[in-house]
């Protein structure tokens, strides 16, 4: 009787294709499907009572483009730009503050990084939405910090920092900002600093130091923590909602409106639809400048 020989490589190789399939299959499940349910289910019609229904139609994209049935209505292309908006700013006010905490951290000893890193990443201990409600506490009227700006003349006796825009700007930079700090953090724990020794020695003064010599070195952790902040700053709402009292509309809230209080699925699906198009082409920006980054002749 012939025995048949099973080469271990085959084995192997078996048990890593079987692995892969049940991996795509759960993404296929849990992931793509539901992701292709909302996109199909942006080009449908909203019930009379809610829900969805057909026919096929390209109006949902329409009204988030800003033509409506009455011709041009510029408000919800403003929510886009306004979320834009938003997420620029924060991003930009997160790295500002992010890359002098970085070198402050790094030049520390290993007690001190470790004490900084803690408090870094404190806020992560508790949930998101409770963050959110203690801020409006301190944020409140005859809360601490409305109380100092009381005091030092900012707002008039009995006044508050939330609900509006302040309070919304200030929250999302205090959440994004470990986001942002860690990615700097790690590519400023790796930097070179012979580097920056040598282009001292050739002349240089402070500013040419830090874009010649400290700048290519850290902009790969930099350009990780746009990629951090920027994308979820695109979609949030828990924040918006809690701290804008209904004057900051920004497009996660858009989104959570039709879902929820409109009722109105397929528009709320054809935002969805155009806010994950909009932070695959920033990932995917995001990721070819980080590559080119690394190719020779590209340090600045």
């Amino acid at each position: 009787m012939r025995t048949v020989r099973t080469s271990p490589w085959r084995v192997r190789f078996s048990g890593v294709a079987l692995g892969a399939g049940l991996g795509w299959a759960w993404l296929a499940v849990l992931v793509f499907l539901p992701l292709m349910l909302v996109v199909g289910a942006g080009f449908l019609t909203r019930g009379d009572y809610g829900g969805i229904q057909g026919p096929l139609t390209g109006e949902n994209y329409r009204r988030l483009a800003g033509w409506g049935e009455l011709g041009w209505e510029p408000l919800y292309p403003r929510v886009l730009l306004r979320t834009l908006t938003v997420a620029t700013v924060v991003v930009v006010a997160t790295a500002a503050a992010s890359i002098p905490l970085a070198f402050f951290m790094a030049s520390r000893g290993p007690r001190g990084r470790a004490l900084a890193l803690g408090l870094l990443v404190v806020p992560f201990w508790t949930n998101l939405l409770i963050r959110t409600y203690a801020w409006q506490v301190l944020l409140g009227a005859g809360g601490p910090l409305a109380s100092w700006a009381v005091a030092w003349g900012w707002l008039p006796a009995g006044g508050a920092l939330y609900p509006g825009w302040f309070a919304v700007g200030l929250v999302m930079f205090c959440d994004f900002l470990p986001f942002m700090a860690l990615p700097v953090y790690a590519s400023v724990e790796r930097v070179d600093w012979t580097q920056v020794d040598a282009a001292a020695d050739l002349g240089a003064a402070g500013p040419a130091v830090f874009r010649h010599a400290l700048w290519p070195q850290i902009r790969p952790g930099v350009g990780a923590g746009v990629a951090m902040v920027f994308l979820p700053a695109m979609g949030q709402f828990v924040i918006p909602e809690l701290l804008g009292g209904g004057q900051v509309t920004l497009l996660g809230s858009l989104i959570q409106q039709q879902f929820g209080a409109s009722r109105d699925w397929p528009f709320g699906s054809a935002a969805a639809t155009v806010t994950l198009l909009g932070l695959l082409l920033s990932a995917g920006w995001t990721r070819r400048g980080r590559s080119r980054s690394r190719q020779p002749g590209r340090g600045g």
